[in-house]
């Protein structure tokens, strides 16, 4: 069984070439999902959003194309193409894409005792 799921191993490739814009839409491919790790792909359409929600896993997001406004315990913050936010675990956050924009999202997951 494959970790890393839904992309050609063994290959160089770019990872926001990945998943594509859809008009009206947010678009999402999972690269993996575990109970200790998740990792998936998105593609916002301009004012696309998700509404605000929690985690149990620290959460780190990393823009691949564009920008993104993402609002974390209240605080807005705007990353742009080549970068990241930590999104900690427990903490209120939201996304919204005031322009199209893709980016890679990593969920880290507490380890049970």
């Amino acid at each position: 069984m494959a970790i890393i799921k839904n992309l050609d191993p063994e290959s160089v490739q770019n990872l926001a070439d990945q998943v594509s814009y859809l008009p009206g839409q947010i678009v999402s491919r999972t690269i993996s999902q575990n109970p200790h790790v998740s990792m998936t792909l998105f593609a916002f359409a301009e004012g696309e959003e998700i509404s605000t929600h929690d985690s149990k896993g620290d959460a780190m997001v990393y823009v691949l194309d564009g920008t993104g406004e993402f609002t974390v315990n209240g605080e807005k913050h705007t990353v742009t193409s080549g970068q990241f936010l930590i999104m900690p675990a427990q903490k209120p956050h939201a996304v919204y894409a005031p322009k199209q924009f893709k980016m890679l999202l990593t969920v880290v997951f507490p380890q049970s005792e």
